[in-house]
């Protein structure tokens, strides 16, 4: 049967390509791998690919984020100024604090090989316990699937909050709104099979100028009410939140809305590099972020009726369609970015055994990262057009978001601490301290966001639980069936000691068997020995294992035994970024000195049949779900790669 990845091959230090990879990382600030690029290419151009993918979506917060977080605050006429004040302040020092001094001067230091990520954290702190630790390890699914409740409201609150600056333009275009959002989402996700190569080009210059122009914008409305700058204060942030009581925890919510989309700029390390998105972030995204926030909360001091929308209402008259449409455009931008995103994340969670091997289409001849994931796409796509219709505006939306992106941070802030203490040998208290500051704070919001469950807010909690169900059983279902298999089958050298008394047939050519175990005999082999009766005079045990480091140097790709003279043992080892591609693997065989010709050799995979069994060891509900999984799981002809017309394919049924 070829391997379908499993919770054995959970991230772990098992082998010389992760201890290596723990070496490697052992200090902070490493930046190689797939991820340094800083020393081959240009980094300003980087800097400015890394605005229109990396900032997309935490670039789309200025549409709502201010607007939320004032409407919830209740003011009254006499503390209005005050309020607006505090409020940008704390919109402000988020930006400072969680998204500055944390993710980008911080935490982007803590890189593996180069890549990063919750997942790409979650490995690198196994790899620095130097054991599993299956508390780590579902941290990590907790964080993966948080963030994939975060990439259906991200496309759908976005684009809503864009299109309805139709309304600032004339009331008339109000009943469209929905509709066009609706068309706009269908056709981002029907292209998405094309690849974004040939777009994702224009993608950095088009939002260089998006924030270019949230600058400018800004700069144009401080002098509308100077008394807005006091908001560099970090105390106007705090006298807010001691003088509301309450109502502060609840506009912190709202506040919340400002750095979504910061995992991203920890997530996509590995496509720019880290002085990039740092050089971006420091000098572009965070300078013209403020300025905005600064100029609206100017803008409605000095004329509070346009809190109604007051990120159109600071453009010129003559100027808001142009805006809309500008707008618009940087919302689709900021989608495709969580949507790449969502691919990628499901490609780590394949990897890692966390998913049934869903169909994987590269969209790129050069670029190993531009992938579509069909299935992932249908479902997200089925997510976002029915938050749009249910619930049909974005403040509306908003109050849905939040909790899946700061339970995702607050994750990245614990996994963190065990790679400050265990890997770069930071003093324990000194870690503690470091990473309870940020834990704190992202409770708080955390809980915030909380306060929004009944208001939306358990869309994403009923998305996270349930992509941790499906994980949670694939992982189980998948070691109780090898379990089971392994319990039935025949050790592989006791095979080979039973063929040296009763030789099979043999025929000429070279046999493949693609097997999760290679030390019992894959039941295609006992199936073709069963039914043909014959054995190829030479037979390869191949077992593809997924090292909990994004890419695998070449130097490390195979472990060869031979285990007879007609009878060889490969391992070959892929990074959780990679992709399993096998024959592209074997042509590295001939180097090791194992010699066969392709068109000589056959693919033999075993197609399971699953059913339910009587005695399984899981309850009724959850052997339904593991076999829908397994049936919507790519054939493995398909996943790794093989030609079709090399493959034969031996069914079987199994009980679970």
């Amino acid at each position: 049967m070829a391997q379908t990845p499993s919770q054995e091959n959970a991230p772990q230090i098992a082998s010389p390509v992760a201890a290596d990879a723990a070496h490697q990382n052992a200090s902070p600030g490493h930046e190689g791998g797939h991820g340094h690029h800083d020393s081959h290419k240009a980094t300003l151009p980087l800097a400015v690919g890394s605005i229109g993918v990396v900032y997309g979506d935490i670039g789309t917060s200025p549409l709502y984020a201010l607007r939320e977080s004032l409407q919830r605050a209740g003011s009254t006429p006499a503390t209005f100024t005050s309020d607006a004040i505090g409020i940008v302040s704390l919109l402000f020092w988020a930006l400072i604090v969680i998204v500055t001094v944390k993710y980008v001067l911080f935490i982007m230091r803590a890189d593996n090989k180069g890549e990063g990520g919750t997942l790409a954290l979650t490995a690198l702190a196994q790899s620095a316990l130097g054991r599993r630790s299956m508390p780590v390890f579902f941290l990590g699914i907790i964080g993966a699937a948080m963030f994939s409740g975060d990439a259906i409201l991200t496309p759908a609150i976005s684009v809503l909050s864009a299109v309805e600056g139709l309304k600032t333009v004339t009331p008339v275009f109000e009943p469209y709104v929905v509709p066009v959002t609706l068309v706009i989402l269908i056709s981002l996700f029907m292209v998405q099979k094309r690849g974004t190569g040939s777009v994702a080009k224009f993608f950095g210059p088009i939002m260089l100028v998006w924030f270019f122009t949230l600058g400018a914008l800004g700069a144009m409305h401080i002098a509308d009410a100077p008394v807005i700058l006091n908001a560099i204060n970090p105390l106007q942030a705090v006298n807010f939140i001691v003088s509301h009581g309450m109502i502060s925890f609840f506009v912190l919510g709202a506040v919340f809305l400002a750095i979504t989309g910061t995992e991203a700029i920890y997530a996509d390390m590995g496509h720019f590099g880290r002085k990039p998105i740092q050089l971006a972030w420091i000098f572009v995204v965070l300078p013209c972020l403020s300025l905005n926030y600064f100029g609206q909360g100017a803008m409605v001091i000095a004329d509070p009726q346009k809190l109604a929308n007051p990120f159109f209402l600071m453009a010129p008259e003559a100027l808001r369609l142009p805006m809309v449409i500008f707008a618009t455009v940087a919302t689709v931008i900021a989608s495709q970015a969580i949507i790449t995103g969502a691919f990628s994340v499901a490609r780590q969670a394949i990897q890692l055994g966390l998913l049934p091997r869903f169909e994987i289409q590269h969209t790129s001849s050069t670029q190993e990262g531009q992938i579509y994931l069909p299935a992932i796409n249908n479902m997200l796509l089925g997510g976002v057009l029915l938050l749009v219709i249910v619930f049909r505006s974005s403040s509306n939306l908003a109050g849905a978001y939040g909790i899946a992106i700061s339970a995702s941070l607050m994750i990245d802030s614990i996994l963190m601490a065990i790679v400050m203490w265990k890997m770069w040998r930071w003093p324990l208290a000194l870690c503690i301290v470091l990473s309870g500051i940020f834990v704190l704070i992202e409770f708080v919001f955390l809980a915030s966001n909380l306060s929004k469950f009944l208001d939306g807010g358990y869309i994403t909690v009923a998305v996270g639980v349930a992509i941790i169900v499906i994980m949670g059983t694939w992982m189980r279902g998948t070691r109780l069936l090898e379990q089971r298999m392994r319990r039935d089958s025949i050790p592989t050298r006791e095979l080979i000691r039973m063929f040296e008394k009763s030789k099979p047939a043999r025929v000429a050519g070279t046999a493949v068997f693609l097997t999760s175990d290679p030390e019992v005999a894959p039941a295609a082999l006992m199936h073709n020995l069963k039914h043909n009766k014959v054995l190829h005079e030479r037979v390869l045990l191949i077992s593809v294992r997924t090292e909990d480091v994004p890419r695998v140097n070449p130097s490390a790709r195979f472990e060869i035994e031979q285990l007879a003279k007609d009878f060889t043992k490969v391992v070959i080892h892929f990074g959780f970024m990679e992709s399993p591609h096998i024959p592209a693997a074997m042509a590295g065989l001939r180097k090791s000195g194992i010699k066969f010709d392709i068109m000589t050799t056959s693919f033999f995979l075993g197609r399971r049949t699953l059913k339910q069994s009587a005695n399984s060891e899981m309850p009724d509900w959850q052997d339904k779900l593991y076999i829908s999984l397994a049936g919507r799981a790519a054939n493995a002809t398909d996943f790794f790669h093989i030609p079709s017309d090399r493959v034969v394919e031996l069914g079987a049924q199994v009980s679970i």
